[in-house]
């Protein structure tokens, strides 16, 4: 992969980082707001430390997400599987994603970075999600608007 540009997504949340840490980091907490709309999420496995895994399998359960999946010759349940590299309790949390679902594309690990900081008002957090670029503009596009659905899935679970 020769891209290597890097995209910012922030969100602020009215809870305590620690709230926010354990729904990013709990089979739970992730089945609750992990999926972007039209999709579930099922935790197969979850390891939080350096060099752990989280795999889940991912489901469209939507019509048009449905649609979509089978337009695209993609399956509706994908097992995905991230390998954290950073794990610091309720202030950063950053893993590589296995691209490996992709029909005609090599698989390959694209990173993400998350950040959990109070908030400029000092009554919530802010989360700086910071995501490597995919193979194309196409897919960025895809990984930038799940990301953001799944930022304000989160937001309806905390708030």
């Amino acid at each position: 992969m020769t891209e290597s540009r890097k995209i910012t997504i922030e969100q602020d949340y009215p809870a305590t980082a620690e709230r926010v840490w354990e729904l990013w980091t709990t089979a739970a907490g992730i089945e609750s707001w992990w999926a972007p709309d039209g999709f579930e999420v099922k935790v197969d496995a979850l390891d939080l430390r350096p060099g752990g895994v989280l795999s889940y399998t991912m489901t469209a359960t939507g019509p048009d997400q449905v649609a979509f999946m089978e337009g695209a010759g993609l399956p509706l349940s994908t097992t995905s599987t991230k390998t954290f590299t950073v794990v610091e309790p309720n202030r950063r949390l950053a893993y590589n994603s296995l691209a490996d679902f992709i029909p005609g594309v090599a698989p390959y690990d694209f990173l993400t970075e998350v950040e959990f900081t109070p908030n400029d008002e000092g009554d919530g957090v802010h989360v700086t999600m910071i995501v490597d670029a995919m193979h194309d503009e196409e897919w960025t596009q895809r990984l930038v608007g799940g990301r953001q659905n799944e930022l304000a899935n989160l937001g309806k679970v905390v708030g």
